[in-house]
């Protein structure tokens, strides 16, 4: 599978299957397109064989010259000798190996607390409640969690802990004694805990600061950019605005981590759909860090993203990606979580496949211990998993999570991001389909658009490194 695209002045040609990026010129860009379009195994046989360079001549013969399309098809042929080009899928053969590997549980997000002291007119989790009633964890019950992880882990050595919420700053001791628990059983079991707390910011202090500092490996700071913005749609429960209150804090925090080890992450909705203003809002304030992703609602809601909404949409994310490009040329670069793309590497053949490892690896734990697949499954009685005295019970429910992948989705088989967004949120495929194997199209939307961004800015990066190279040469 091939997929083609123009971004920024630049042609693009993805090989879906190897994961080759190819910036190319016009001539090749359009000779690619047209092999593509033929009825044929795009093998270097079939492109060496004559009648192949008999229909490109005809299909491009009036616009390229003859001697220039031969060049270029040569160029093809080696590019697909060397597997970066027209290659086949090997991955479907390898999913029902993927489905019966054995997994261990590696991370836990711990609902330190369902309660908040804020009112998000968006939260998923009601104000902290969870279609529940609001609690504190205790830290009988936090110990039994992580005793639980470490007893399913295996042999595997790091093992991540996210304190949740509501906000999880609420219930400070519990998390405090729950760290110290942690670093004990490190000593007696070989693990290496990596805790990371995500807060919003309003209880955040010098205590809180220093102990985040030391213990924390990584921080998510949650606030939704400018001012009006962020007021509009994470007010207190008495309806007074937010951010006056915590920026001050979270630059504070931010700048004491060296601009590492967390991000600011802040959620768009259909009220500010020039979010890339939030964006650029959140980096002149200093943070390096960011992440601003779409709200995910019901139709009904005010606030959420509709169909029509995404030519807006997919204009911002261009638009931020020609600035990120100018700024990181400018030396006043920042990190976006959704233009993070590793073109070399990346995540292995099973996570490509199968995602984020909810309901296998990732797990949710209630303040009372419940388990559930991950945060935004909590509350919902049909995927209770079993808890932490007495593990997983409905083992059932564990195998249908592992055998979701971007072959149990139809509409993943044609989708050239696939293998970058792994099949996408269960979650969010769940609320709209009420399968977990299914997928949320207008997600599936701005994840092929940021895939496609992400990439250019990565061309255009290598293209003003190579400049560079060639004027000091």
């Amino acid at each position: 599978m091939i997929h083609q695209y123009k971004n920024n002045g630049y042609y693009i040609v993805l090989d879906v299957n190897s994961g080759s990026v190819h910036v190319v010129d016009q001539i090749a860009y359009d000779a690619i397109a047209c092999l593509e379009a033929m009825n044929c195994a795009h093998t270097v046989d079939t492109l060496q064989e004559s009648k192949t360079r008999e229909k490109l001549l005809e299909e491009l013969g009036n616009t390229y010259q003859e001697e220039d399309l031969k060049e270029v098809l040569e160029a093809i042929v080696e590019l697909t000798k060397a597997g970066q080009l027209f290659t086949q899928d090997i991955y479907e053969d390898y999913i029902d190996e993927v489905k019966q590997r054995k997994t261990v549980v590696k991370a836990l997000c711990l609902h330190i607390a369902h309660d908040c002291n804020l009112a998000c007119k968006y939260c998923f989790a009601e104000e902290g409640e969870y279609h529940g009633s609001r609690a504190l964890m205790s830290y009988e019950v936090g110990k039994k969690a992580l005793d639980f992880l470490v007893e399913n882990s295996g042999n595997r050595h790091n093992l991540e802990v996210d304190f949740f919420g509501g906000e999880p700053l609420m219930n400070w001791q519990v998390v405090k004694d729950l760290v110290a628990y942690g670093r004990e059983l490190e000593k007696t079991n070989n693990k290496r805990f990596r805790f990371t707390l995500t807060t919003n910011g309003v209880l955040l202090n010098d205590e809180v600061q220093e102990f985040v500092n030391r213990e924390m490996d990584n921080v998510v700071l949650s606030l939704d950019g400018r001012k009006e913005v962020n007021d509009k749609m994470r007010p207190f429960r008495n309806g007074k605005g937010s951010y006056d209150l915590i920026v001050p804090k979270f630059q504070k925090l931010a700048d004491s981590r060296n601009q590492e080890k967390y991000y600011i992450r802040g959620t768009f909705t259909r009220e500010n759909l020039d979010f890339s203003k939030d964006v650029l809002h959140f980096a002149d304030l200093g943070f390096k860090q960011i992440s601003i992703e779409p709200v995910v609602g019901e139709d009904t809601d005010h606030y959420a993203i509709r169909p029509e909404d995404l030519p807006v949409i997919f204009e911002e994310y261009d638009k931020l990606a020609k600035i990120m490009v100018d700024r990181e040329r400018e030396g006043k670069g920042f990190t976006f979580f959704h233009f993070m793309l590793d073109l070399e590497g990346g995540p292995c053949v099973a996570k490509r496949l199968s995602g984020c490892g909810s309901g296998t690896e990732y797990l949710a734990v209630t303040p009372w211990g419940d388990l559930y697949p991950c945060h935004q499954f909590v509350g919902q009685e049909e995927f209770l998993l079993g808890n932490v005295e007495e593990g997983l019970v409905k083992k059932d429910i564990v195998e249908d999570f592992r055998g979701c992948s971007v072959y149990s989705k139809e509409s993943c088989k044609s989708c050239f991001a696939r293998f970058y967004c792994s099949g996408g949120c269960m979650a969010n495929s769940y609320k709209f389909h009420n399968t977990i194997n299914d997928t949320y199209e207008v997600s599936c939307e701005m994840e092929r658009k940021r895939v496609e961004c992400a990439i250019m800015i990565q061309a255009a990066l290598a293209d003003e490194e190579g400049m560079m190279s060639d004027e000091k040469e």
